[in-house]
């Protein structure tokens, strides 16, 4: 479930800079959850041929994370905000402090 989970967010990152054909695969894989059987059948392909193209565009968007860790950021700007929305809600002066802190580095990593 994690790696579907994974390559879901790669591919809403980075999905764009596949082609149109491999992204209609992909897609089919990872969000239409069709078997690689079902994928060969319907574009007219081998199995084997499926399976390689899904392990290239993984390999793909794997490495335009790794060059540009744009989920990185998002995951730690998400976390941050969450981190937020607790201490707003217990509206001390402490806590504003801690807000204004997180805040700034959010903005700082902008």
């Amino acid at each position: 479930m994690k790696d579907i989970y994974k390559s879901s967010l790669l591919y809403d990152f980075y999905g764009e800079l596949l082609t149109q054909h491999q992204k209609e695969i992909y897609e089919d894989f990872i969000l239409n959850d069709l078997s690689l059987g079902e994928i060969a059948i319907e574009r007219g392909i081998s199995r084997q041929g499926v399976h390689d193209l899904i392990k290239r565009c993984d390999k793909i968007l794997n490495g335009y994370e790794e060059k540009l860790h744009l989920i990185q950021r998002f995951s730690k700007t998400k976390d941050d905000v969450e981190q937020i929305c607790q201490l707003a809600d217990s509206k001390d002066a402490d806590s504003v402090a801690k807000i204004k802190v997180i805040a700034q580095e959010i903005l700082d990593n902008y």
